[in-house]
């Protein structure tokens, strides 16, 4: 490994405009984290990486790099763009436990961050830094949200997450796992509390529904759902995954690992949604893919299945009088998440917008003051890098708002 990211090092050009650097969502300094690792300073480029991405171990696996930094990268224009994730990878992993945080003096204040995903983790790493005593509200047993219930361990091994869970303890942030906000406490109890701010960082749960015969059937589940805990879930030899965004690669991909003999996707476009490379993986692993098609029906062992074309205005059309039925042994619906709204019903203050997601202003701050929110509850399903960008933003913000108090 070490001589693979070595070699892919010195194939960087140092361009005096980094289109790699353009490309990243998060702006990381790519050449200078090149140019430290060539020059042997790894630690000095780790520590630039945690600076600007608390989650860059994380980010370096899972996103879409052939669309964003190597995607961009010169070198791709003519042959193969040089392999920056790797590097990254190699950097951000070896020296984790080993970074040196500034930690400012403890200022007295305290914030709560609900959801230990990644807007919460981000911001609970910025705010902790900056001298605030944060404690993160979970809804379930471990940290990490969606990167850990929602991500095959093949793609991002749950041991990263233990060792982040392991950083942010050693830093004096405080974890109350197996508790939810807006059940028997609500937002206003945290600031009875003395809390001087809240991030909600909850997530996308709610999954969407395809309104079809059959939806609610033993014999099918929804992605959200299925990655959580895939052992659970009897799904035969003949599966059938509905949706063909990054989320269906996953589940595709897990089925097959869970001993399916038949994974047939469903994609009512052209190409599908996910990104090239672990479209490339599914089919690997044996995935099929039904380009133009949809499932309209769900039996007890079949799928009705349907042919779909697309207007000029881009409405979508189902060619029902083509239907046919496809023997099958389990559904996986993958069409996107939406939040759930406990903390809305229990907090009349939060207001959802009409998409369904958390109402906020410029800055990350919601209609409850000194409440502040980013990542998918505000978004919808977004990527983890996405969350991590905005939440640092939003991190400042906050700042601001708790020392603007004490004015």
């Amino acid at each position: 490994m070490a001589v693979h990211v070595v070699d892919e090092a010195n194939r960087c050009l140092q361009c005096k405009n980094p289109r790699c650097r353009t490309g990243c969502p998060i702006n990381t300094n790519i050449p200078e984290m090149i140019r430290l690792f060539k020059e042997e300073q790894v630690m000095d480029a780790a520590m630039m990486l945690f600076a600007n991405n608390p989650l860059s171990i994380v980010c370096s696996l899972v996103c879409d790099h052939e669309k964003q930094c190597e995607g961009h990268c010169v070198r791709g224009i003519k042959g193969a763009p040089v392999h920056i994730s790797a590097i990254e990878n190699y950097i951000s992993d070896s020296c984790f436990e080993r970074i040196k945080l500034e930690m400012q003096p403890r200022n007295g204040k305290k914030v709560a961050v609900i959801g230990g995903g990644p807007a919460g983790i981000t911001i609970a790493v910025i705010l902790q830094q900056r001298g605030y005593q944060v404690t993160i509200f979970e809804g379930r047993e471990k940290l990490g949200g969606v990167m850990r219930y929602g991500i095959p361990d093949f793609r991002l091994p749950k041991t990263i997450l233990d060792r982040y869970a392991e950083r942010l303890y050693e830093m004096g942030i405080l974890f109350r796992p197996n508790f939810n906000i807006g059940g028997s406490v609500s937002i206003q109890d945290l600031f009875d509390d003395g809390y001087k701010s809240v991030f909600i960082g909850t997530g996308a749960w709610r999954p969407r529904r395809l309104h079809i015969p059959g939806e609610t059937f033993g014999n099918v589940a929804f992605a959200i759902n299925y990655l959580n805990n895939p052992d659970v879930y009897h799904i035969g030899e003949k599966v059938a995954v509905v949706g063909a965004g990054n989320a269906a690669m996953d589940v595709a991909r897990t089925a097959i690992r869970k001993g399916a003999r038949e994974v047939n996707v469903y994609c009512v476009t052209e190409e599908p949604a996910a990104s090239p490379k672990e479209v490339e993986y599914a089919k690997l692993d044996g995935v099929t893919f039904q380009m133009l098609q949809t499932v309209i029906e769900i039996k007890d062992h079949a799928v009705v299945t349907a042919p779909v074309s697309w207007t000029e205005d881009h409405q979508m059309v189902v060619d029902k009088s083509a239907a046919v039925e496809v023997p099958n042994d389990f559904t996986i619906i993958s069409i996107s998440q939406v939040p759930k709204d406990r903390l809305v019903q229990r907090d009349k203050e939060l207001k959802l917008n009409a998409s369904g997601t958390l109402e906020t202003d410029e800055n990350g701050e919601t209609t409850m003051p000194g409440v502040f929110a980013s990542g998918d509850v505000v978004t919808g399903a977004k990527t983890v890098v996405a969350a991590v960008n905005v939440s640092k933003m939003i991190a400042d913000d906050m700042d601001k708002y708790m020392q603007g108090l004490d004015g």
